[in-house]
């Protein structure tokens, strides 16, 4: 519903659609229980074990790994919301966690890193994703994986961080700007006393994409300072992350190799439903020297 409709009918209308979108939101899940985690790797002849660093005195970040620490690493980070677990299936991969150190993060305000606790500013997301590369190993960088919001994340660290990043996977990544929607419903769910009612974690989604658009313009003088290969995979028919974010990212990225693979008929969730396309960028990538060895 449009609320440009909804204000030229009833009233009631817009009402409606918002407790809708309440009683809805009661039913999703957006990350696993420790207990489903539990239950998910049961028989698995890997497990992941868990970790919290301290990115400042206010803030920590979680994260789960999986696979040699000796081996390159490999970075997930999910949209918004999420939590780690978006990218569990990755870890029960052996293509993968055979051949590469596994992290996936739960992003500051969500999961195990502050539920509720919003941080907008993809600077101070980017940092903190740093602050677990670090943990990782002094010399570490890291090939990193963003979906959708999790995008214009690694994006960011791979221009404030650079010799911390090897490569980047932008998987339906939210990064043009002027692409971003102005959704009729953010200010609604975002006000007193609406926001109370929802999840946490769309709480914390709807405030940082309401911000998205600001920081985005921000990076915009930034995008040149990119010089790693990047790979960026985009769905076809994304209603939610359009397309053109792809052809933004060419635009962009005048300094870095960048491979561009549009797939037919999909939709945002790639993730999810295309897997193989991001285990194939992944490897494609750790096949490549790591930055530090072509300078």
């Amino acid at each position: 519903m449009d609320i440009r409709n909804a204000l030229h009918t009833k009233p009631t209308n817009l009402v409606l659609a918002v407790f809708s979108f309440l009683f809805l939101t009661q039913c999703i899940s957006f990350r696993k229980t420790d207990q489903e985690v539990t239950e998910y790797f049961q028989g698995s002849p890997v497990r992941p074990s868990f970790h919290s660093v301290k990115v400042d005195s206010n803030r920590t970040i979680h994260y789960a790994a999986i696979g040699a620490d000796s081996l390159p690493l490999v970075v997930f980070v999910h949209g918004s919301p999420g939590s780690w677990t978006a990218f569990i299936d990755f870890f029960k991969d052996s293509a993968l966690y055979n051949h590469a150190h596994l992290i996936s993060v739960d992003r500051l305000g969500f999961g195990k890193s502050g539920l509720g606790k919003v941080e907008s500013s993809m600077y101070r997301q980017a940092q903190a994703i740093a602050t677990v590369i670090r943990a990782a190993g002094a010399s570490s960088t890291a090939i990193l994986v963003g979906h959708s919001l999790g995008g214009p994340v690694i994006a960011r660290l791979a221009m404030d961080f650079p010799s911390q990043v090897r490569g980047l996977v932008l998987v339906a990544g939210s990064i043009d700007p002027d692409l971003e929607k102005k959704d009729w419903f953010r200010p609604i769910i975002g006000s007193f006393p609406i926001r109370y009612f929802i999840p946490a974690d769309l709480d914390v989604s709807n405030r940082e994409i309401r911000a998205l658009k600001g920081e985005l313009t921000q990076m915009l003088p930034l995008w040149k300072s990119i010089c790693i290969p990047v790979t960026v995979i985009q769905g076809e028919v994304d209603d939610l992350v359009p397309p053109g974010n792809a052809a933004f990212a060419k635009k962009m990225l005048v300094n870095a190799p960048v491979i561009v693979r549009v797939i037919p008929e999909m939709n945002h969730f790639i993730s999810w439903r295309r897997p193989d396309k991001i285990r194939i960028a992944i490897l494609e990538q750790l096949r490549q020297p790591d930055a530090k060895e072509i300078k």
